[in-house]
Order: structure tokens, then sequence, then C-alpha cells
């Protein structure tokens, strides 16, 4: 249980920062994309260095299922961790339509992802694979026993994911973590709820590539 509650909060804690960042003002101040690849980046520091010595802060289905793919997790851990940062993430995107309601601003958008003008569902999908096989990759490698650095482990992993949202913002909003879409779409429909199988499905493809190459071929499991 202290498991769950630890992804609970780290995802609720992701999701209503970076979100939050997105629906308040479009991020920090003057800061636009920056801004708001900050929110997500630094919430991330934040769970990996409190919630993180508990359950290892995931925070992301897609990552978790490649942990349990290079059997760093068990079966039963994947099914918490999974509800958790659903759960987590639901209760975040509620909290922040709570605030926009309340503070009387426009609720039609929470932060939700969706392709840009343009985009086309093949090409959103492909680059949300590609974007959680980077994060992922990184993820591996710098959390491995034999390859990997503890000590600073949550700053590189926050650093990636800033980079990857400062590249990704205007493609598909990034995603690359099936609980932070799924939330915000469900509460605001639409199409964000048509695309939304893109954002769970592309994740988690992108997360089991990285870990098969984690392990085959850089010998993170060693």
């Amino acid at each position: 249980m202290k498991k769950f509650f630890a992804e609970l909060i780290g995802t609720f804690m992701l999701v209503f920062v970076g979100t939050g960042a997105v629906v308040f003002g479009n991020g920090v101040e003057g800061l636009g994309h920056l801004g708001i690849a900050l929110a997500f980046g630094l919430s991330i520091v934040a769970a990996a260095y409190s919630i993180g010595t508990i359950s290892g802060a995931h925070l992301n289905p897609a990552v978790s299922i490649a942990m349990f793919a290079n059997k760093r997790l068990s079966s039963k851990d994947l099914v918490n961790y999974i509800l958790a940062q659903v759960l987590g993430a639901f209760i975040a995107s509620a909290t922040v339509y709570f605030f926009l309601a309340n503070s009387g601003m426009p609720t039609a958008s929470l932060g939700e992802n969706a392709l840009a003008n343009g985009v086309t569902i093949f090409g959103g999908f492909l680059f949300e694979v590609i974007a959680t096989f980077f994060f992922v990759l990184v993820i591996m490698t710098v959390t491995s026993s034999s390859k990997g650095n503890s000590s600073i482990a949550g700053l590189v992993i926050a650093l990636t994911l800033v980079v990857m949202i400062l590249v990704g913002l205007n493609i598909t909003g990034l995603s690359v973590n099936p609980a932070r879409s799924l939330a915000p779409a469900l509460l605001v429909g639409g199409v964000a709820l048509q695309q939304v199988w893109i954002f769970i499905l592309a994740p988690i493809v992108g997360g089991l590539l990285a870990a098969v190459v984690a392990k085959n071929l850089l010998g993170t499991e060693e």
C-alpha cells in the first residue's frame, strides 16, 4: 500500500503541476513553452527525491510496463502501480477543473493532449513512440543497478522530459504517459477523448521498445 500511495501522490503532483502550468496562464509568465516544460520536469525532480525511495517514482504506466518487461517489477506491483497512476492523474485533473471553475475561468481545456493542426494520426503516433522510447530508455539506463547512477537519476530523467516537451508541444502536446493523457481527456471529452488511444498505445509501444533495447543492446539488466 505504501507503493500504491506513493505512486498516486507522485502522479498527482506531476499532472497537477504540469497541466496546471498549461491552463493557468500558459506556463510561467514570460516563459511560455519553457515554463510548461520546467513545470513537468521539476515535478519529476520533486517526486523522484521524495517518494522515489518508496516506489521508484514511475508516475507513468509506460515506465511501469517497461520495468515489468525487464523483470524489475512484479505483475502484482504492475497492476497496483497503474491503478495508482491513473487514479492520481484523474484526481489531479479533477482538482485543476475545480480551481478553474472556482476562479470563473473556462474549463474547456485541462492541459489535455491532442494532435496539432496538420499532424496526421500516423505522424502523431510515431512521434509519441519515438519520444517515449528516448524517455524510457534514459530511465532504464540511469536506474540500472549495473549501468546507472541513482544519485543523479531524478535530475537526468527530469531534464530528458523537459527537452522532449520542448520538442513535442507543437506536435502532440507531448504525452509519453498514458495516465497523464487519459485523465484530462475523460473530463473534457471531444477531440481529446477521441484521440486518447494514441496517447495510451504509442507510449506503451515506445516503452516496450526501450525495455528491449536497454536489456539486449545496452546490458542494463546484467
